[in-house]
């Protein structure tokens, strides 16, 4: 029987070949290419200002860039594409708003590596209140959400490598901030800038850095369930945490003024308070502050 400290170099060094080279061995699909073309794409708010927009984007493939826009429109931006079934569908029904990669089904994964397909989607968000969903498939985002008004956040998606970053305070307290991956590299940053209640992370074989600065303005929970994966916390100095671990495997790091008792890990501050609740079934989780 292999014992469990073997088990956790296993993990480790099964993390530590994901972190370097995240692969995937499934088929890739084949489309049909054809000239590149740019779509404008100007979505107004919805026509009642009392409602607060319903915005989903469904993004299958490629690259997809989101930042604050000028705020005289919901959506404006450009999607560019060289195959004619990714030409972006969107559909408005009240204040529900919905983007969506066309109506292709993909039988596994496109290689838009090189310049053989192009899938790319830009776009400025406008900063009335809103409620912003992201479903995604494989893909790489770099996201700028700091200085919106987002009521709530989710984002649903596989082997992805995305950035999301509030450089700036979220405009209204969100509810609460959800994100679901599979094997992927996902960074958060400036998570106390969203100015939630609740955040819930679901993550599966991947590498992921949940870093909490910005200025936390209220008591805030975060439950965060983790398979075999590289979870790294970082939580700034000045700000009272405390993280709670219920680990199977995993291999616990401490960075910095974290006080352990069992696997309870305090971080003396003031102010509103951060705790986070981790549950990890393998791999290594680091606690930083800085």
């Amino acid at each position: 029987m292999i014992g469990k400290t073997m088990l956790i170099i296993i993990s480790v060094l099964a993390l530590a070949a994901l972190s370097c080279s995240l692969t995937v061995n499934l088929p890739n699909t084949r489309f049909k290419t054809g000239p590149t073309t740019t779509e404008d794409i100007s979505i107004s708010y919805p026509a009642s200002a009392e409602d607060v927009a319903e915005l989903t984007l469904e993004f299958g493939a490629g690259e997809l860039k989101i930042e604050p826009g000028s705020g005289e429109e919901l959506v404006a931006g450009t999607a560019k594409y060289n195959v004619e079934d990714l030409k972006p569908v969107v559909k408005a029904n009240g204040n529900q708003v919905t983007i969506s990669t066309g109506d292709m089904e993909f039988s596994g994964i496109p290689d838009f590596r090189g310049d053989k397909y192009v899938n790319e989607w830009n776009f400025g968000l406008g900063s009335a209140p809103m409620d912003l969903l992201i479903e995604a498939g494989a893909y790489k985002g770099d996201i700028e959400l700091g200085g919106l008004s987002l009521a709530s956040l989710k984002v649903v998606d596989g082997a992805a490598d995305v950035n999301i970053s509030f450089s700036g305070p979220n405009l209204i307290e969100m509810e609460t901030l959800r994100y679901e991956t599979g094997a992927s590299s996902v960074t958060l940053e400036g998570l106390a800038n969203a100015n939630f209640e609740q955040m819930n992370f679901k993550g599966g074989a991947g590498s992921y850095v949940l870093d909490f600065s910005g200025e936390l303005m209220r008591d805030a929970t975060v439950n965060i369930d983790a398979g075999l994966s590289n979870v790294e916390i970082i939580v700034p100095d000045g700000v009272q945490a405390r993280v709670l671990v219920d680990r199977g495997l995993a291999n616990v790091d401490i960075t910095g003024d974290w006080e352990k008792t069992g696997d309870d890990y305090e971080l003396a501050g003031e102010g509103p308070r951060l705790t986070i609740n981790v549950n990890i079934g393998a791999g290594n989780l680091e606690l930083r502050n800085r």
